[in-house]
């Protein structure tokens, strides 16, 4: 059984905002989110590409890790994703390469093949193409970040003698991740190249057979002479957490069930049906394993059995979503990182120890601070009290 050490905590950052507002405010609240993230001690921050349908409007996460690295210190900020096929993979080798240097290897790779059909619309894509040219963009992509000189001509990518000329920061290398949805493609790609998983279909019906979606990224490593290693696979879904179980509820219900229907729905056109009332939608995802929503008690739980669901995996992203007002998002990441993330990174077991010990022996360890006390009366004068911490001095 693997080790899979410290569990990794962050989030997946789409964007998603909801329409009517400005575009710039909100970019500007992801930006403060990730600062909040940062002085909570999360491991990550994982940023998206999008450039239609209007809910996603980061439309390049290199430039806004740029920005947040430099209003950050710890927390390592990852392109969740860039898009391959809409861009060469010398330039997105090139600009990964400045940011592992600009963030002195706080940047990570995330690759996907494009989410969006009305990107893929825009950019004269053919869509059932995009996973192959994943697949074949990553691998020139790695050979560059390799030092390797690379020539490669077909009817999309085009490069001649191409080579990095400025070193990685990291060493060896900054960690490269395959976004992973529906499709046995994620980690089929991320299993050839050996690199990490994202599963981002994790809060979906569909999504949830963890354990069949590594094994396929496993299978697909041994068939090219690669290892996986469970430390770098990540499952999202979407959190929320409150003081109790029924305000989590009553916070994100209704915000929760609009984003289903307004984004899945009338804009993406997937059929998207819920018979209960809205009032009822977070307490449905919660109880089906769509999302953790709840106390952190209830997040403990939940992720445990995400455990035994996927056979163990190296970290958990919260999908980035704004189902409640900015003060309540702030509250669920600190409940977050006060009351569920030590029970995985091992932030407990000293303190729990070292209390446990002290309340065992209270009553030898406080005679012996009174005897100390007493000495000094002893020693130095003055008027010895009768009663010292609750013990008699005579």
């Amino acid at each position: 059984m693997e080790d899979l050490g410290r569990m990794k905590f962050g989030v997946f950052m789409a964007p998603f905002h909801q329409l009517g507002e400005n575009p710039g405010v909100a970019i500007e609240r992801d930006i403060r989110t990730i600062e909040w993230l940062d002085d909570l001690r999360y491991d990550e921050a994982w940023i998206g590409e999008h450039h239609s349908a209007g809910w996603e409007t980061i439309s390049s996460p290199e430039l806004f890790i740029a920005y947040a690295a430099a209003k950050t210190r710890t927390i390592r900020l990852g392109t969740g994703v860039v898009s391959l096929p809409y861009h060469n993979p010398y330039m997105v080798a090139e600009r990964m390469v400045l940011l592992d240097q600009l963030t002195r290897g706080r940047a990570m790779l995330g690759v996907g093949p494009g989410a969006l059909p009305s990107d893929a619309y825009q950019l004269v894509l053919d869509p059932p193409r995009q996973r192959p040219q994943m697949d074949e963009s990553l691998g020139l992509i790695l050979r560059l970040l390799r030092g390797e000189t690379v020539t490669h001509e077909n009817d999309w990518i085009h490069l001649r003698e191409s080579r990095v000329q400025v070193p990685l920061y990291s060493d060896p290398m900054f960690p490269v991740f395959v976004a992973s949805t529906l499709s046995p493609a994620g980690p089929t790609i991320a299993g050839k190249h050996g690199v990490g998983v994202i599963s981002v279909s994790t809060f979906l019906p569909a999504g949830l057979d963890l354990k069949a979606q590594w094994g396929i990224a496993e299978e697909s490593a041994a068939k090219h002479g690669k290892t996986m290693s469970r430390r770098n696979w990540r499952l999202m879904l979407p959190i929320y957490l409150a003081d109790s179980r029924e305000e989590a509820y009553r916070d994100v219900s209704v915000n929760a069930y609009r984003f289903q229907d307004e984004y899945f729905g009338k804009t993406l056109g997937r059929t998207f049906e819920f018979p209960g009332a809205k009032e009822d939608f977070a307490q449905v995802m919660a109880e089906t394993g769509g999302a953790i929503i709840g106390t952190p008690e209830d997040a403990v739980t939940a992720i445990k059995q995400l455990q035994e669901l996927s056979g163990g995996f190296g970290g958990l992203l919260g999908l980035a979503h704004e189902w409640a007002p900015s003060p309540k998002m702030h509250h669920s990441y600190e409940l977050f990182a006060r009351y569920v993330a030590p029970h995985f990174q091992g932030g407990l077991p000293g303190v729990t120890t070292a209390q446990g010990w002290a309340a065992a022996n209270r009553e030898a360890l406080n005679k012996n601070e009174v005897s100390a006390v007493v000495a000094a009366f002893n020693t130095l004068g003055g008027a010895l009290p009768e009663q010292v911490y609750g013990e008699k001095t005579s």
